[in-house]
């Protein structure tokens, strides 16, 4: 039988259908696989890698390693992983498989459908499976099974600012990992900001000497009104990352099928570059890394300024093969131009007529030199504003009129609506949540619980069907002015990640909460083996919940 919405409520008890995100086709058979010493994994060559992974994750609790060849292994039972190109109809990230007493067969078209397989089939074996030592008198076994799965979206992402409060390496990898357990595909690393610049760019040392310090970060609610009076902690911040970090950091992601996007903001949002260097300002004077909301400079648009920016995403081409570089975009304050002589002085040489212009000309020159390199450019959705190469990816957060208007004219769209991703939004009640970012007076939309996360729709109804192909995805947004260490980044994060990853990966007509959430709970087992500090779930899911 083929297991659909109301048929896992039968399994879930025996773990055998707590896949998260749920697959496409899942029909159970009778009987169990059992991993025991003495098995193997049979690999193609193409996919060798992928099985000494999967055998390497399975290493600490099984207590044992299972031999990964090759070549043809005995009769005994065994993992079986192999590239089958007739398979294609399951999309390049797809992969179909089948347990039975003596054999998993794992087939996929591509080794990124074998890595999310094997993540799958991970996820059938006890929770205990996660955990980093052997686990006695667990048996380790996954039910007979036949599971057909492809993701519904190929931008399946998770962007983490680490400007706002520096994470270390070690997280950024757990972080990693967490992503790829949920077959995410595509880490956003919002690397650079007003708060503090956090990688090394080696022609301009001082981005890191000066731009990664800061004397104090903002703490309380956010004063709207009145930016010069927030609160602050007079703690000191810092941290970056040395370009092998990041070489680093890029590998390990690698290995798990996951793409890191690096964000440089620009031009906006970039006063602890011009903290380092002063004449980059619109205003050349000295400023400080920002520690709270009152933002004193940006970038100028003189040619000088353009080629240091140039030189700087000439280093990040060399350490991030992404072909997708963003360059932010978002939230330029045109007052800081409107008053700087320099600024208005280089818009009447360019024959620009207004800021919004100004910015135009700007985001087509970076435009043109990523496309020369190779690269596409993507960038939040005001980027739409000053006309951009059809080539330009548009990521859309002010809801999702822009993805909606760029996806019209013809631009790829990544959707990332601060109602429905903002992850560093309340998640119930902001009186017994941590602080985080605090609605202006009046504001709605500041709470974005589970259940409306798992509710969202990239494709939005207002899109004309015939422009829905160039949604490549979405993802969500942890933005960290209140997130100041791992544990609280955990919380904000998760389980609402779990949600977003059924939303990316399974069909929009399979999605059910309610059974989500039956799901969820095992899920939240591995989350604590894996130590991972989520929201715990409300008491009452079973039992709101008909069977």
């Amino acid at each position: 039988m083929v297991l659909l919405v109301s048929g896992f409520a039968a399994t879930i008890k025996a773990n055998s259908a707590s896949v998260i995100p749920r697959p496409v086709r899942l029909e159970m058979k009778e009987g169990k696989f059992l991993f025991k010493p003495g098995m193997a994994i049979l690999a193609d060559s193409d996919v060798a890698a992928e099985g000494r992974f999967f055998a390497r994750s399975l290493a600490p609790a099984l207590g044992f390693t299972p031999e990964v060849s090759t070549s043809r292994i005995g009769s005994a039972p065994h993992v079986e992983m192999k590239l089958v190109r007739s398979l294609e109809k399951l999309g390049d990230e797809g992969y179909r498989l089948d347990v039975s007493p003596k054999r998993i067969l794992l087939t996929a078209p591509t080794a990124a459908g074998i890595f999310y397989g094997s993540q799958t089939l991970r996820q059938l074996l006890p929770v205990q499976i996660y955990r980093e030592a052997k686990m006695e008198g667990t048996e380790w076994s996954v039910p007979c099974l036949l599971i057909e799965d492809t993701p519904r979206f190929k931008w399946r992402g998770a962007m983490l600012d680490v400007s706002r409060h520096f994470m270390p390496k070690e997280f950024v990898k757990k972080y990693i990992d967490l992503l790829a357990i949920h077959k995410m595909n595509s880490f956003h690393w919002h690397l650079t900001d007003a708060p503090g610049w956090r990688i090394e760019i080696k022609k301009y040392p001082k981005l890191t000497e000066v731009g990664s310090w800061r004397k104090a970060s903002a703490v309380g609610p956010i004063k709207w009104d009145d930016w010069a009076h927030q609160e602050i902690d007079g703690i000191p911040h810092f941290g970056f990352y040395t370009q092998e970090d990041v070489r680093e950091i890029v590998a390990y992601a690698r290995e798990r099928h996951i793409n890191v996007v690096p964000e440089i903001e620009m031009p906006g949002h970039s006063q602890a570059a011009v903290a380092a260097y002063p004449e980059l300002g619109s205003l050349g004077k000295p400023v400080p890394v920002l520690f709270n909301y009152d933002h004193a400079d940006q970038f100028n648009m003189d040619e000088s300024t353009i080629q240091f920016l140039f030189d700087v995403l000439s280093e990040v081409i060399e350490l991030f093969p992404s072909r997708y570089i963003h360059i932010g975009g978002d939230e330029v304050f045109p007052e800081f131009w409107r008053k700087s002589a320099r600024v208005q002085a280089r818009m009447k040489e360019l024959g620009v007529g207004s800021v919004k212009e100004l910015q135009g000309y700007f985001t087509r020159r970076l435009d043109e030199f990523l496309t020369g390199k190779g690269r596409t450019l993507i960038g939040w959705d005001e980027i739409l504003e000053g006309g951009i190469s059809k080539s330009a990816v548009v990521m859309s957060w002010r809801g999702e009129q822009g993805g909606i208007q760029a996806a019209g004219a013809g631009h790829d769209v990544v959707m990332a609506p601060s109602e429905f991703t903002y992850f560093n939004y309340y998640q119930g009640d902001s009186a017994k949540e941590p602080l985080t970012i605090a609605p202006k007076p009046g504001a709605t939309g500041w709470l974005l619980p589970l259940e409306k996360v798992y509710g969202y729709d990239p494709v939005p109804a207002a899109m004309a069907p015939e422009n829905a192909h160039h949604v490549l995805g979405a993802q969500c947004q942890l933005w960290t002015e209140f997130v100041p260490d791992q544990k609280n980044a955990e919380y904000m994060t998760f389980p609402r990640l779990s949600a977003l990853a059924e939303v990316v990966w399974t069909p929009k007509e399979q999605k059910d909460y309610p059974e989500f959430l039956r799901r969820l709970e095992v899920h939240c087992k591995r989350l604590d083996v894996l130590d991972v500090n989520y929201r715990k779930l409300a008491p009452e899911p079973w039992s709101r919940v008909k069977e």
